[in-house]
């Protein structure tokens, strides 16, 4: 399944907290609640301090895309200043995190992985690539437009495409100066 997506069109859904909104990209499977996905991919706009949700058994990686970012705090020892963007952070879900804005609101993108089920690579391309083949994944223009093969489809800055148990591999060009794309590679854990 290939999927096309443009974050203008993902409806913004205020968090119980208050404290901010996620716009959901993808959850797999289909229709599964925070409990039950294997993966989920979303982007976060937080507009206030306060806790992380924490999420047994799952892994994640935040990724800074907008704004002054956030000081991402734990009594477990883990104190991450987010502040540069396009600069994944990987952590543990487990983790009960403390999130202090570092100024204004902060836009965020989220990938959370189902640990023993899947694992995640997160990566940003400034320059054209070929990626290997992956049987679940996505694909985010940031900024620029970008050229994605086979589907000779082209990306603009905010629209992106995701798939699921279908191994694809890419040739990624970019057709602008300053582009870059951030790509989300997905395999079944131990594979």
């Amino acid at each position: 399944m290939l999927q096309r997506f443009a974050i203008a069109d993902l409806p913004p859904m205020p968090w119980k907290n208050g404290g901010g909104t996620t716009r959901e990209i993808v959850c797999q499977p289909q229709g599964a609640g925070m409990e039950a996905f294997d993966w989920r991919v979303s982007i976060a706009t937080i507009a206030r301090s306060g806790p992380f949700s924490a999420f047994a058994g799952v892994d994640r990686s935040i990724m800074l895309l907008q704004g002054d970012g956030v000081l991402l705090e734990s009594g477990g020892g883990i104190s991450h200043r987010l502040d540069t963007p396009l600069q994944p952070f990987a952590f543990s879900g487990d983790l009960a995190l403390h999130c202090t804005l570092l100024g204004g609101e902060s836009t965020d993108f989220n990938v959370m992985t189902r640990r023993g089920a899947v694992r995640a690579q997160v990566q940003v391309l400034k320059t054209g690539t070929h990626l290997a083949p992956s049987p679940h994944g996505l694909l985010l223009a940031l900024s620029g437009t970008w050229q994605v093969r086979p589907s000779d489809e082209a990306l603009q800055a905010g629209c992106g495409l995701w798939w699921n148990d279908s191994p694809l591999s890419w040739n990624l060009q970019p057709q602008t100066d300053s582009a870059s794309l951030v790509c989300v590679s997905l395999a079944l854990a131990g594979v």
